[in-house]
């Protein structure tokens, strides 16, 4: 497995650990369609669902020369990515029959491997441009 899909499965696995530990109830994970896939699809406390981005970031790989403490992964969740996400939320509430609230959230997970740690940042009801 390459480095930054070992370093996006431990992410996604601490996202979801993460996630359990606020109330909420995972329902889903990489939930894949021909067009994109969604990292997390959980209900929080309020029974709100929740479709999450995972973005992960190692100290070892750092991107483009920005110094690890300072970068910050949820940056690359770019706007042809949230069409393409959009369009599987969509999907995703229609075959499971969902007409309650809904929203957006990413995780930006930020590990130091040599540390054995990790910062998750939880950014949550972004706005997705259609």
């Amino acid at each position: 497995m390459a480095k930054h899909n070992e370093i996006g499965t431990i992410g996604e696995g601490i996202a979801r650990e993460f996630l359990e530990s606020k109330g909420y109830f995972i329902k889903d994970k990489n939930y894949r369609r021909k067009y994109g896939e969604i990292d997390i699809v959980a209900l929080d406390s309020k029974r709100v669902w929740c479709f999450i981005e995972v973005k992960s970031v190692s100290h070892e790989m750092g991107e483009r020369g920005v110094p690890y403490e300072t970068y910050r992964p949820e940056e690359n969740v770019h706007p042809q990515k949230v069409k393409r996400l959009l369009r599987v939320i969509e999907e995703y509430l229609v075959s499971h029959e969902i007409d309650g609230e809904w929203q957006f959230d990413v995780l930006a997970v930020h590990l130091d491997t040599e540390k054995r740690t990790a910062k998750v940042r939880h950014l949550r009801d972004i706005i997705l441009g259609s």
